[in-house]
C-alpha cells in the first residue's frame, strides 16, 4: 500500500516537473511538504479511489500521509 501511494504521488509530482520523493513518512504533509495543490489533491483522491476503492476525503479533509494510511488500513 505505501509503495503504491508513493508511486501515485510521484506521478502527480512528475506532471508538475517536481522531483520525485524517495520515501513518505506518516507526518509528511500533502500541501506543505509535497507541494500538492487542491487540483493535485483531487487527482490523488481519484487515483487512490481507483486503486483501493476508498474515498479518502469522504469523512473530511486529509492533510498528511499518515491520515491516508489510516483511511486505507
Amino acid at each position: 500500500m505505501e509503495q503504491k501511494i508513493l508511486e501515485i504521488i510521484n506521478e502527480i509530482r512528475a506532471a508538475k516537473n517536481l522531483e520525485p520523493v524517495a520515501e513518505l513518512k506518516p507526518e509528511t504533509r500533502l500541501r506543505e511538504d509535497l507541494a500538492l495543490t487542491s487540483f493535485d489533491l483531487a487527482e490523488l483522491t481519484v487515483k487512490i479511489e481507483d486503486e483501493f476503492d476508498i474515498d479518502i476525503f469522504e469523512d473530511g479533509l486529509v492533510s498528511t500521509i499518515g491520515e491516508i494510511y489510516a483511511k486505507l488500513a
